[in-house]
């Protein structure tokens, strides 16, 4: 008599039972991370059938064995020259459906405890893409604020160094998330993991808000569901596409790239969240004020991004352990003497 493991019935009730009630409800898992699981679920059993010949009906817990998924990581990363952040995540959603399997069945253990020992793909950590000051500046300079469109691109590229917001979350904004008269203005995001935070809005970037309240909202714009960035379409006002803000900001780019020097090359509107985050950390705010601003579950995703020397914090730290005046210290005759004395 065959065991659960080896059951195909029981794999796939239990996939399914995985993707559409123990993520969403159990773990509340958004409905984006439920996606990119059950992609790389499908992309496991692709795999199967294609690069070992298995039939989708006969595919059991038994498939998901240590041998398996060491064949399928070899094979993502040598044969179909995946992306190592990519192998990894499909080792990880192995990983999760076997541990769920596991809870739900005693069979399933034995295999999730010997697939729970391969290694995912070492990562090589790239610097971190910002803006320097500069560009940043010019980048906030950059639309033509004689035109009433322009105006709202600026303010779009305020919020969004001022909060340090997904672009996602920024354009999700509505006018009811703005608490401007509170004790501390702020704008609360429904962000990643579908989790709320409040994040505290700079006093020129209330200033630079309310003006645009006025003009794009009216003179006493009322608490709604209405977004704060919106377009206009036949006359119908609508929410922005993320499309927008990143054509956006590559064409402030490109006219930037003669006269802004540190320009980068290739940008994108998350480098503007990077670049508040980096520049709180080289102005020495403490990593746990940063971790909540950005709305990190654990510390460690902050520190892994920003916890490092840059150039600048650096230079300024050697600085600081040579003292300018050590050079004429040295020279002096009385060091001199002290110094060649037996």
């Amino acid at each position: 008599m065959k065991n659960r493991a080896e059951d195909n019935a029981f794999f796939w009730s239990i996939a399914a039972e995985f993707l559409n009630n123990y993520l969403p409800d159990i773990r509340r898992a958004s409905a984006n991370t439920v996606a990119s699981y059950r992609n790389c679920l499908n992309r496991y059993i692709d795999y199967l059938e294609s690069e070992k010949g298995a039939k989708r009906k006969d595919i059991s817990f038994k498939m998901l064995d240590r041998e398996n998924i060491k064949g399928y990581m070899l094979w993502m990363h040598k044969t179909a020259q995946l992306a190592p952040k990519t192998c990894n995540l499909r080792l990880t959603a192995l990983r999760s459906l076997l541990e769920y399997a596991s809870q739900e069945c005693i069979d399933i253990m034995p295999i999730c405890i010997s697939s729970g020992t391969i290694k995912g793909i070492r990562l090589t950590q790239a610097p971190i893409e910002f803006f320097e000051r500069e560009a940043m500046s010019a980048l906030m300079a950059a639309p033509d604020t004689h035109k009433k469109l322009e105006r709202r691109n600026q303010m779009l590229l305020i919020f969004l160094y001022d909060t340090a917001a997904r672009v996602s979350e920024a354009l999700k904004v509505r006018l009811c998330d703005l608490h401007m008269d509170a004790s501390i203005p702020h704008v609360t995001f429904f962000g990643k993991g579908r989790k709320y935070r409040n994040v505290p809005l700079m006093d020129s970037t209330l200033a630079h808000l309310k003006r645009y309240l006025r003009e794009f909202h009216g003179s006493e714009y009322e608490s709604t569901d209405a977004p704060l960035f919106y377009a206009k379409t036949h006359g119908k006002a609508h929410g922005l596409s993320i499309d927008t803000p990143e054509k956006m900001i590559k064409r402030y780019a490109k006219k930037l790239s003669d006269t802004c020097l540190s320009m980068p090359g290739n940008v994108h509107c998350h480098m503007i969240r990077k670049t508040r985050a980096m520049h709180l950390y080289q102005e020495g705010v403490p990593l746990t004020h940063i971790q909540q601003l950005l709305g990190h579950e654990v510390l460690s995703t902050t520190s892994g991004f920003y916890a490092f020397a840059t150039l600048e914090t650096l230079s300024k730290s050697l600085e600081r352990a040579n003292p300018s005046d050590m050079e004429k210290s040295w020279k002096s005759k009385e060091y001199s003497e002290r110094l060649y004395k037996l």
